[in-house]
């Protein structure tokens, strides 16, 4: 059986959310909040299955590399797990004032730093043994065929961060 690749694959995530945070700024600016919303939901389908990977199966061996910088890590979900209920409730209205529009705005941008530090954690994962590498691409194939976005794995699998 052919394997995922899970370096690739979690770096081509990244790719995909940056572009989702860039893009509903850009949306949240104009106030296009149908956009927004559907950025939104692509971002939350995506990030789902993504965090799972992370925290059930890559985060637990990076603590050999990174000790307790994993924390922090689990930290940054905990950060953007929260925009991302925030935002869901702003996108729930049918219109944004400027100041909820700017909040929202730099929320997003501010989830780029967790995108950021966590692809590093692709250069130290060409260190793990293949076989390894291979039980991850097994996991975040798993965690992806589950497809349970983020807000609903937040709120019912997640175990407490």
């Amino acid at each position: 059986m052919a394997h995922l690749d899970p370096i690739a694959e979690f770096r081509e995530d990244h790719r995909v959310v940056r572009d989702g945070i860039l893009d509903i700024t850009a949306a949240l600016k104009g106030k296009d909040l149908v956009k927004a919303r559907e950025i939104l939901g692509t971002l939350n389908d995506l990030t789902g299955p993504h965090f799972r990977y992370e925290e059930e199966y890559l985060y637990p061996m990076m603590k050999e590399y990174l000790g307790e910088y994993v924390d922090q890590l689990i930290s940054e979900h905990n950060n953007v797990i929260e925009t991302a209920k925030v935002c869901s409730e702003l996108l729930a209205k049918d219109e944004l004032t400027d100041e909820e529009s700017a909040d929202a705005q730099k929320a997003a941008m501010a989830m780029l730093i967790h995108v950021s530090n966590c692809d590093g954690l692709a250069i130290l994962s060409e260190r793990i043994d293949q076989k390894e590498l291979d039980a991850l691409g097994d996991r975040f194939a798993e965690a992806r065929e589950k497809g349970i976005g983020l807000l609903e794995w937040a709120d019912t699998i997640r175990k407490s961060a």
